[in-house]
């Protein structure tokens, strides 16, 4: 995908190609699939301290390595699957991270089975409906939210790790749970046009 530079997006988006086929088909795109909100949350919780283009680039590695998101399998990882992930050279290879993913699996599918879907579960935090920011500039986007901070305490309240406040707002983000495109971005209307 060449990246073109006539085209308004958001000031964060470089011109890696990876980074810009995500910004301008999935960022912000509101996700109703439990596989791929299961699978945001793993890509986030490894994530975390690192770049989301390093996350990006390792994409097909995770998908791979966690058996393409299917929180069934990932929650009847063994140790010995863990053990066998830490040599994986294509995903960040830290313990508390691939440990993490197996425990959140069996989390979320608590979860989902509560709800009836994951769906149903975490979009109760924007009242099912995605938010639409309107930001000018990339320096309004916040850390985190009030909204965030709620999902994030009812997580851990459910077993999950690694779904801190940020995290949890990176993970609305993605799934489209807010539009944070500045308003100057292409991708900003598209999304906000979306039901």
């Amino acid at each position: 995908m060449q990246h073109n530079t006539s085209i308004a997006r958001c000031a964060w988006v470089n011109s890696d190609p990876v980074y810009v086929r995500y910004h301008d088909t999935e960022w912000g795109v509101p996700v109703h699939d439990d596989r791929k909100l299961f699978e945001f949350l793993v890509l986030e919780g490894a994530q975390a301290g690192l770049s989301w283009l390093t996350i990006l680039r390792r994409r097909a590695a995770y998908r791979r390595a966690f058996a393409a998101f299917d929180p069934e399998s990932v929650a009847r990882f063994t140790t010995a699957d863990v053990e066998r992930l830490l040599k994986d050279p294509g995903i960040i290879r830290n313990r508390r991270k691939i440990e993490a993913a197996v425990s959140n699996a069996r989390a979320f599918l608590a979860t989902r089975d509560e709800f009836g879907s994951f769906d149903a579960y975490i979009w109760r935090f924007v009242e099912g409906r995605n938010r639409n920011s309107g930001w000018t500039d990339i320096t309004e986007i916040p850390a985190y939210s009030a909204e965030a901070e709620a999902l994030s305490r009812d997580l851990r309240r459910r077993g999950f790790t690694f779904v801190g406040p940020t995290i949890c707002y990176a993970h609305m983000q993605a799934t489209g749970m807010v539009n944070d495109h500045t308003i100057d971005c292409f991708r900003y209307s598209q999304i906000a046009a979306l039901p």
